[in-house]
């Protein structure tokens, strides 16, 4: 006899109701920091992208998204989208269009 059927014999007027787990909708809470870096990478300029709080699916998204408007390359590893060049003002602009706050560092 399991839990259900204990119930009905305790409480046998009772019908039993449907219930939907309300759906969980993703709020970035800090701005994302874009920045620009030269640093590492051969002498070749990048863009990058931190604080981003979601799930590593949402981040490959919003990467093709920046990726595929701009026509440029790029690419996303440990929580950090970097694009190609210095790109910041049309990133924060696309950014800024998805919803997400932005905040720029650096010159």
């Amino acid at each position: 006899m399991d839990l259900r059927d204990q119930l009905k014999n305790i409480f046998p007027d009772h019908e039993e109701q449907d219930f939907e787990m309300p759906v969980e909708i993703f709020v970035q809470t800090e701005p994302l920091i874009c920045k620009f870096e030269k640093k590492g990478r051969h002498g070749k300029p990048v863009t990058l992208i931190e604080g981003f709080d979601g799930s590593e699916a949402n981040l490959k998204t919003i990467s093709k998204k920046i990726k595929s408007t701009l026509g440029i390359g790029g690419s996303e590893k440990d929580g950090v989208i970097i694009i190609q060049g210095d790109n910041r003002d049309r990133i924060m602009k696309i950014l800024q269009e998805m919803g997400y706050k932005t905040k720029r560092v650096g010159g």
